[in-house]
């Protein structure tokens, strides 16, 4: 912070009290399907998640730039309150100056995006014996009417009106006492929400889900596994729509019955090609010996038809997935050479580009250092050319473990849910990347529902002594990486571009950091008191630029990063949004 900055501030703050005015009480005069759909080019509202239905991340303003961005401030910030301090992973949203966050616990905010005064707060009623397996995180909610909707870690869907806070319906995906829960924002296409499932590691069966945004009632179902039964509304009644895929193809006995494949971090939808790009995670259980074959759509990117749920194509980045590597990350959309692609950055550690329109590979690259579970991605095939280092099959063994292997990356992948984002001013993604591997060993394990499916034990090791997290500037015509700003703790938090060659990220160590898109240089960082582990958004209201990200160090790393665990297991929890300016004069 510059110390002109901080001279406008030490002034700023002695007039807070006289400046924070009345919650504002406005009606929402509701949000269209066409507002949503042009999201990304909108500079006065975030509409959707990902700042748009192509989740770019991506914002034309320029008001905060290269040039001016030390001089940016906190203009307020807002506690999530009480004794649940933990995991904030949230992206807000903004519309008619209200913004609407969700926090851990399941739980939702409106508040006033100039003053920070709270306008109404929802505390979802959680069941005891809820079953999450990556900590209580909530990823953000989706605006659609006069509603705001959002998932439950009961494996709810909860809408609330945007201006009293009051619940207008409530609809259950499925038993968490089967290990069902929901973590991820809904993806809106039309009149609709899509959603997936959360809760691979306990044998769920992975689908996608499409409601009426409005009354919550169901319009269709596509599961990700082979060899389950789509469902579609005609009339009052859902009727089947088709098996997926060809049942016992790729998927040996009853495996596909608890197959996993959870669609669990959400969904982008692209205008060109009509159709909604959802990933899909891993199969189930982990130890692959006990289901020999591809195991389709786990691990798979699936481009589906948003009236339908019909999968137009498919793309699987790790076929019979031994180690771990959801391919939930998602599908960015852009165009480059005249050509319609999307991006995704694997947990497997290859950057993948494919064409959108039919799921041919066009590239895949590594984006970390390290990958020694495979060679290479076969250009022709698309599938990867295995290096030979799966765990060993405990069935072979006189134990009751399998033969031990190291792989890199580890599990928690090269990228693990945080979001990238591409800026087309420079035709760069953005990847927040992770450095370690794992020891990782087979077990026997039968399935029981509520029960952990996994039959793997596992301890997660960093590469370096240096540093773990990386943002990494991914050139997707080439792979080539241009540039990268290394982080000594992981990195678990998304970044955001803007066309003021801006790149925004947070660190566990609890700041956010504005960094230049062209080559990486540390612009400005503030300390929030917490580790961002959240989604950085930006818009512009009464003529200035804002800039807000969410506070509250948690989700995986602390619960199944081993090695790694131990070396940030300083960092504080917390519960925050934060939100930034540039005043007047310094712009």
């Amino acid at each position: 912070m510059s110390s002109a900055t901080k001279n406008w501030l030490r002034g700023s703050l002695l007039t807070v009290g006289a400046t924070a005015l009345a919650v504002s009480t406005a009606a929402s005069a509701g949000v269209s399907w066409d507002e949503i759909n042009n999201d990304q080019q909108s500079t006065g509202d975030v509409l959707h998640n990902g700042m748009g239905t192509q989740t770019q991340r991506y914002s034309p303003l320029d008001k905060i730039n290269a040039d001016n961005v030390e001089h940016l401030y906190p203009a307020w910030s807002f506690s999530f309150g009480g004794e649940k301090q933990r995991g904030q992973e949230s992206q807000p949203l903004v519309k008619d100056g209200v913004m609407y966050v969700t926090g851990s616990y399941s739980r939702a905010w409106a508040i006033d995006s100039e003053t920070g005064e709270e306008i109404w707060q929802y505390e979802h009623r959680l069941p005891e014996g809820i079953l999450p397996c990556c900590d209580v995180v909530n990823r953000g909610g989706a605006l659609h009417g006069d509603l705001f909707i959002f998932g439950t870690l009961d494996a709810k869907l909860v809408a609330l009106d945007q201006e009293s806070g009051d619940v207008v319906w409530q609809e259950t995906i499925d038993n968490f006492k089967d290990g069902y829960s929901y973590t991820a924002a809904p993806l809106v296409v039309g009149d609709m929400i899509l959603t997936g499932v959360s809760g691979g590691e306990f044998g769920v069966i992975g689908r996608v889900e499409a409601r009426d945004a409005q009354s919550g009632k169901m319009q269709w179902v596509r599961p990700v596994v082979e060899g389950h039964m789509g469902k579609i509304r005609k009339g009052d009644k859902m009727v089947d729509n088709g098996i997926t895929g060809e049942r016992g193809k790729s998927w040996p006995g009853d495996m596909w019955k608890h197959g996993g494949a959870a669609p669990w971090l959400g969904g982008t939808y692209d205008d060109e090609t009509g159709l909604a790009y959802f990933g899909t995670g891993n199969p189930a259980p982990w130890n692959s010996h006990l289901r020999p074959g591809d195991n389709l759509y786990s691990t798979s990117i699936v481009a589906l038809n948003p009236k339908t749920g019909k999968i137009d194509w498919a793309f699987q980045k790790t076929p019979n997935d031994a180690w771990d590597y959801d391919g939930v990350n998602m599908c960015v959309p852009f165009n480059m050479d005249s050509g319609k692609y999307c991006a995704s950055a694997d947990r497997n550690g290859f950057f993948y580009v494919l064409d959108r329109t039919n799921g041919e590979m066009r590239s895949a690259s590594p984006f970390v250092s390290k990958i020694t579970w495979a060679e290479k991605i076969d250009e022709k095939t698309g599938r990867p050319v295995e290096a030979g280092n799966r765990p060993g099959d405990p069935s072979k063994t006189e134990g009751k473990k399998g033969e031990s292997v190291f792989v890199s990356p580890s599990f928690l992948g090269g990228k693990n849910w945080m979001p990238m984002s591409y800026n087309p001013k420079t035709g760069l993604f953005y990847v927040p990347a992770n450095e370690w591997g794992m020891d990782i060993w087979n077990e026997p394990i039968t399935y029981k529902a509520g029960a952990a499916f996994l039959g793997a034990g596992f301890n997660i090791q960093p590469l370096y002594e240096d540093y773990i997290g990386a943002v990494r500037a991914v050139d997707p015509k080439t792979g080539e990486i241009k540039w990268e700003v290394k982080n000594n703790a992981p990195l678990w938090s998304g970044t955001m571009t803007t066309a003021g060659n801006l790149v925004f990220f947070g660190t566990p160590e609890g700041y956010l950091k504005a960094v230049d898109a062209r080559n990486g240089k540390e612009l400005w960082k503030f300390q929030t008191g917490s580790g961002v582990v959240g989604q950085p958004i930006t818009w512009e209201q009464n003529g200035d630029q804002f800039v807000a990200v969410t506070s509250g160090w948690g989700g995986a790393v602390p619960l199944w990063g081993g090695e790694v665990a131990k070396r940030v297991k300083f960092l504080n929890q917390g519960g925050s949004v934060w939100v930034f300016k540039i005043p007047d004069e310094l712009q």
